[in-house]
């Protein structure tokens, strides 16, 4: 499961509840760092998919591959040419992994202007979350107009029926994470799944981008 979204938004916290009662020798989340110099040099997606999961895991991706879609981007961590390359492959490589079995999610945590600067004013004072913050989290703020450009481009171009972006609204964090949940266990087919408590999903909080679900 791939996790995206704006900052503050919540990515972390929504893996966490997923997380929360499962097995953790067999589910963990990766968050991968600044790509090292040898990384630099490798395909884009090397580093990236060294973290799939092995036969029953489940690993959640906190960021990922996407990173090229938009902070790499906005900052000019990548090329134009680079930016281009990776919507060239990504959906060829995602349809490798679900054409062998893999279950592939791909969730998008979205929140308003307004929320970011609320949630980043909060992070401020509270001594439990403030590591959070870095600069770069300042600066992202002021270009949010950005990444929402640079984000519906990502809903058009890598929204597949294969592997469509499932996009959360997540100013409620609470409704967000259960319908994220809700999402996840109404696509799975499993021993004695109970769509009575599962309870539908709302579609003012998901929207759904690369299959039709009308």
């Amino acid at each position: 499961m791939i996790f995206e979204g704006m900052d503050t938004a919540g990515k972390s916290s929504t893996i966490k509840a997923f997380n929360a009662y499962l097995n953790p020798r067999h589910t963990w989340s990766v968050a991968l760092p600044k790509p090292t110099e040898v990384e630099q040099g490798q395909w884009y997606f090397q580093r990236h998919l060294k973290k799939l999961p092995n036969p029953g895991e489940i690993v959640f991706f906190d960021r990922s591959w996407y990173n090229r879609a938009g902070i790499e981007m906005v900052f000019g961590f990548c090329t134009p040419r680079q930016h281009e390359e990776f919507y060239a492959q990504v959906n060829d490589v995602e349809k490798m992994l679900v054409d062998d079995g893999i279950l592939f999610y791909k969730f998008y945590l979205n929140i308003d202007k307004e929320t970011q600067a609320r949630r980043i004013r909060e992070r401020e004072r509270n001594p439990l979350k403030s590591w959070k913050l870095s600069e770069l989290d300042y600066k992202s703020h002021e270009r949010y107009d950005e990444y929402v450009t640079l984000r519906d481009k990502m809903f058009r171009l890598s929204g597949t029926p294969h592997a469509p972006w499932i996009r959360l609204e997540a100013v409620d964090k609470k409704r967000a994470r259960l319908n994220a949940l809700r999402h996840l266990l109404s696509t799975i087919d499993y021993p004695g799944r109970d769509m009575e408590q599962i309870m539908g999903v709302d579609r003012a909080i998901v929207q759904v981008y690369g299959v039709d679900i009308s």
